[in-house]
C-alpha cells in the first residue's frame, strides 16, 4: 500500500475503537467474510455463511447498532489558514453569498476524515461460533494457518477523505448553503472543490457502502507457543557443538546461550514442524485460538516484499 495512507489508517483504527478501512478503499466486506493479508494486500477468500461453513440457521446478527458519531470525525496535520464568507454574481440569479474555506495539509499524508451517522452489523454469537470455526477453518473445510474473519462492518450514511501528497497540500472548498456561516463545510454534501494541491487521494461516498471492519485472527494458543519458542531454543544452543562435529571443518563460533523471539509473523510456520497427524480435528483447539486484529495487522497492510 501506498505509505502515504499509513497516518490515516492508524488513526481509524485508534480513533474509532478498532474499526479498519478496506483496502483498497471503499471496497464492500461483511460479517463472515474471511481473508489473509499477503504482500500488503487483503486477499478475500470467501464467507462463513456464503459457503456453507456456518449454517443460515446457526446466523445471529445485530444490525443498525449505532457508533459513537464524534469518534467518526477527525484529522492530523490540517490547519484551517482562511474560513469565511464572500459573495459572488450570477448573471442569471444576481449577488449570492457563500461559505469558504482554505485547508492546509503539514505533511505527507496528513489527512481529513469526516464520517457522518455510523452504524454495524455485527454477529452477536461469536463465542459460540469460534471453537467450531478454528476446526472447520484449519482441518474439514480449509487448512489455514493464519486467516482472518470480519466479526462486524461499519457504514455511514456518507463520509469524506482527503489526503495530502506533500506538506505543501492544499484544498480550497465552498458551499452556497445558508445555515453554514463559518462552521466547517468539509464532507457536506452540496460542497464544492475550487482549487486543490497536492492531493493524493480525496473522495466523498455518499452511500452506506460496509467499507469498515473488525476482525478475528487466528493464533497459535499461548501454551503450545511457547512449547515451540522452548524446544527452539533448545535446538540452538547445542546447533553448533552439532555442527563442529558433524562437518569437518573449523568453523568458529562463541558458545553462548540466547534466548529467541518469535514474532506473530512466523507462528504459523511453527506449525509446519509437527509431526504428521499431530495437528487434527481432535487437536486443533489445543493449538489455535482467536484475537482482536489489532495495529500490527493495520502494519501488514503496508508491509511488501518488495520494501
Amino acid at each position: 500500500m501506498n505509505n502515504v495512507f499509513h497516518k490515516f489508517f492508524r488513526n481509524f483504527y485508534l480513533r474509532t475503537n478498532g474499526f479498519i478501512p478496506t483496502w483498497p478503499l471503499n471496497q464492500y466486506i461483511y460479517p463472515g467474510d474471511f481473508f489473509q493479508i499477503r504482500n500488503g494486500e487483503m486477499i478475500p477468500l470467501g464467507n462463513i455463511y456464503r459457503t456453507g461453513i456456518i449454517n443460515r440457521d446457526d446466523a445471529d446478527f445485530g444490525y443498525g447498532i449505532q457508533l459513537n458519531p464524534s469518534s467518526w470525525d477527525f484529522y492530523e496535520g490540517v490547519t484551517k489558514p482562511y474560513s469565511g464568507r464572500s459573495s459572488g454574481h450570477n448573471p442569471l440569479e444576481g449577488d449570492f453569498q457563500f461559505s469558504k474555506q482554505v485547508l492546509a495539509f503539514d505533511a505527507p499524508g496528513s489527512f481529513l476524515f469526516k464520517g457522518n451517522n455510523p452504524e454495524s452489523v455485527k454477529i452477536l454469537n461469536w463465542n459460540d461460533l469460534g471453537p467450531s470455526l478454528i476446526i472447520k477453518l484449519t482441518q474439514v473445510f480449509y487448512s489455514f494457518r493464519e486467516v482472518y474473519v470480519v466479526t462486524e462492518c461499519a457504514t455511514t450514511s456518507d463520509w469524506t477523505l482527503a489526503i495530502s501528497s506533500s506538506e505543501r497540500g492544499e484544498l480550497e472548498i465552498a458551499t452556497d448553503s445558508e445555515n453554514f456561516g463559518l462552521v466547517n463545510i468539509f464532507g457536506h454534501s452540496d460542497a464544492k472543490t475550487i482549487q486543490s494541491k497536492d492531493i493524493e487521494y480525496y473522495h466523498r461516498e455518499g452511500k452506506r457502502k460496509p467499507s469498515f471492519f473488525k476482525a478475528k485472527k487466528l493464533v497459535i494458543q499461548n501454551e503450545r507457543l511457547d512449547q515451540f519458542v522452548n524446544q527452539l531454543i533448545a535446538e540452538r544452543e547445542f546447533k553448533n557443538d552439532w555442527a563442529s562435529q558433524f562437518f569437518d571443518y573449523s568453523f568458529d563460533y562463541d558458545p553462548i546461550n540466547y534466548r529467541t523471539h518469535i514474532s506473530p509473523n512466523a507462528q504459523a510456520c511453527l506449525l509446519d514442524t509437527l509431526k504428521a497427524n499431530e495437528l487434527n480435528p481432535n487437536t486443533a483447539l489445543m493449538y489455535f485460538r482467536w484475537e482482536d486484529a489489532n495495529l500490527d495487522d493495520v502494519e501488514k497492510l503496508f508491509i511488501s516484499y518488495g520494501n
